[in-house]
């Protein structure tokens, strides 16, 4: 009989006093660290990778030695998923060897194929439709220096893909208000979610203005070919965020960006080291919000 466990491959397959239960351990983490706390002594995650890869990699692999395991790190050239081995028979090998599997990939029915036949939890390290990793810690840092993000206004600027559309399900779970702004052509193809809190436009002003987070992306990502990039960039003129865009949000309003970042492309150079900016705590916190995470999955 085959084992059910429980995975993490989207925001809304958790309940939402799940996932700020998550919010709340990671911050506690992260407040507390201690090295007697080894939960996860004696287990393993692999972590598959079909592509780079800095703070998810980074936050799994120190978060899983910090708990107490260990992380082996897979690349498509170092198993033979890369020659042929299907990606189910690959579940099911893995399910027998290790304890928690994290994957990136580009598809999520790849994802969702290779969860349907392990055996032990697995992770979505993201795909071109979501990155549920990246937003528990975009909340988790907008709740240590704000509070509750129910009921504050978030402005999503830029493309919708994965990361707009993962801030689409984090705010029907978290309870806030979403304005998105994106060239016509480039919005999430995501009509069936869109609630009377998620309001979609092509207008930049109109969805920072009062905003307490302000959150963009890069325009031309990973899933998208190099050829792209020169069409994209004329696209989304007027939609990169600066200082001056910034002060058309509340006085307190926070900026962020999952990272890696295109200097003066979809954020300003002097942006992201600015007052508002938390980009760096932002990415710091895939470490602890990760960690609570794989807490609550293997332990």
């Amino acid at each position: 009989m085959t084992q059910v466990c429980r995975h993490f491959l989207n925001l809304l397959d958790w309940q939402p006093d799940e996932l700020k239960g998550l919010i709340a351990r990671a911050i506690e983490l992260k407040k507390q660290p201690s090295p007697d706390h080894r939960p996860l002594a004696g287990k393993t995650l692999a972590m598959l990778f079909e592509q780079a890869s800095t703070r998810t990699r980074v936050g799994f692999e120190a978060g899983m030695n910090q708990l107490g395991g260990a992380a082996v790190f897979l690349s498509p050239q170092d198993v033979h998923l890369g020659r042929g081995e299907s990606i189910e028979h690959t579940a099911k090998v893995l399910s027998e060897m290790v304890d928690g599997v994290m994957i990136r990939t580009p598809s999520y029915d790849r994802l969702k194929l290779f969860a349907q036949n392990s055996r032990v939890p697995v992770i979505n390290g993201m795909t071109s439709l979501n990155h549920p990793c990246q937003l528990l810690a975009d909340i988790q840092t907008y709740w240590e220096l704000r509070g509750d993000i129910a009921g504050a206004k978030v402005a999503f600027l830029g493309d919708g893909h994965n990361m707009c559309r993962s801030y689409v399900r984090a705010a029907r779970q978290f309870g806030f208000q979403l304005h998105i702004a994106c060239p016509s052509g480039y919005e999430p193809d995501l009509a069936s979610e869109l609630t009377s809190s998620i309001i979609l436009g092509n207008d930049p002003k109109s969805a920072v203005a009062n905003a307490d987070l302000v959150v963009t992306d890069v325009w031309t990502s990973l899933a998208h070919d190099e050829s792209e990039k020169s069409s994209r960039i004329k696209a989304f003129l007027g939609y990169q965020v600066t200082p001056a865009v910034m002060s058309e949000a509340s006085g307190d309003a926070l900026f962020m960006h999952c990272l890696p970042a295109h200097v003066g492309e979809e954020v300003s150079a002097d942006m992201l080291d600015h007052p508002q900016s938390v980009v760096w705590t932002e990415a710091g916190n895939r470490l602890h919000s990760q960690k609570a995470l794989l807490e609550r999955l293997l332990a």
